[in-house]
């Protein structure tokens, strides 16, 4: 016999909402979701999973990333390493052309589609762009891979320029809920942040817009965070989970609870059924190899290969091989064009 839905619980409603009509979790349903109790989590979890299903697809997007500028960053992001304000051992350090295509071609043969450039800037320089202009030439010789970029804020003749090199995916995380940002940084603003993605969706690039979960921030500000990312729109979220790095204001802070983190991930799929939903760094932390796969059948639908920019990730062999366990399809890279 089957359960009758009940019209106030919020696995019901996301079922008839999300699953059905395709119509995201607003933000107080989604804080809602994110007090599922541990009884549940399977099935807010095989719900978040059947979501990504129906209005995305079986396929699973993978993706590299290298850090073409280290460190140095004038930025007081209290979660990275980066900054130099902080005294973490993390030094500045400039990749050369001939390491990035060495590392787009790693990337592309682990079956990645997507090859994102990243610098730990403020924002790009001239310079730094004339850098990223050569490097992708240089890839694109030798290399048929999607090139993404991250590179800090941007004006719109930065913007154009990037345009014109090529680059179909850009990444600037809003990092956390609006209400919270002040407390994770200073030197910049939320608002800042966002007029650069407005900018970035306005020139046709896709936009890479997501954050860092187990900051500090309420399970209300977590809601409200995923309300942020739908207003936004992005094509792609990729969800981190701190890492909390010595000498950085939030190294002391605790790893958040498995349970927690896939609670999350579910919430957010339920928020933003068609989005790209990427497991980024972060994740071997509070998940391990076991919520990594229970995250992977809970609404994540990308992943970032190997390495993060600062610290390590999993072997790429574990990941790919997790994908092959499931039956998941890696996307082809004309699938993505």
């Amino acid at each position: 016999m089957s359960r009758v839905a009940d019209r106030n619980d919020i696995l019901d409603i996301a079922r008839e909402q999300v699953l059905t009509d395709g119509v995201g979790l607003d933000r107080a349903q989604v804080r809602s979701a994110l007090d599922v109790p541990d009884e549940r989590l399977e099935e807010l979890l095989a719900l978040a999973h059947e979501v990504r299903m129906a209005w995305c697809g079986p396929e699973i997007e993978v993706e590299g990333i290298v850090s073409l500028q280290t460190g140095g960053c004038p930025e007081d992001c209290h979660f990275c390493s980066q900054s130099g304000l902080f005294e973490s051992p993390v030094r500045a350090v400039r990749l050369d052309i001939p390491s990035l295509v060495e590392a787009a071609k790693q990337t592309a043969k682990s079956g990645a589609t997507e090859f994102c450039i990243v610098a730990a800037v403020r924002a790009p320089d001239d310079r730094l762009l004339d850098r990223v202009a050569a490097g992708i030439e240089a890839i694109r010789s030798e290399v048929e891979i999607d090139i993404a970029c991250s590179l800090g804020m941007l004006d719109q003749a930065q913007v154009d320029r990037l345009v014109g090199m090529g680059v179909h995916r850009y990444n600037h995380n809003l990092e956390t809920a609006r209400s919270y940002f002040p407390q994770v940084v200073t030197t910049h603003t939320w608002e800042e942040r966002r007029d650069t993605l407005a900018m970035v969706r306005d020139a046709g690039m896709e936009v890479c817009c997501g954050g860092i979960l187990g900051m500090g921030e309420s399970l209300d500000q977590r809601a409200e965070f995923a309300a942020d990312l739908a207003e936004v729109q992005p094509h792609e979220v990729p969800l981190n989970f701190l890492n909390p790095r010595p000498g950085t204001p939030f190294g002391d802070l605790d790893v958040l609870p498995a349970s927690e983190a896939l609670r999350a991930v579910a919430a957010f799929r339920l928020a933003l059924p068609r989005t790209i939903l990427r497991f980024a760094g972060g994740r071997e932390l509070p998940l391990g190899d076991l919520g990594a796969r229970q995250g992977m059948l809970g609404g994540i639908n990308a992943v970032i290969v190997g390495n993060y920019l600062t610290t390590l990730g999993r072997p790429a062999e574990a990941d790919l091989d997790l994908l092959d366990s499931l039956r998941m399809p890696i996307k082809a890279l004309n699938s993505t064009i």
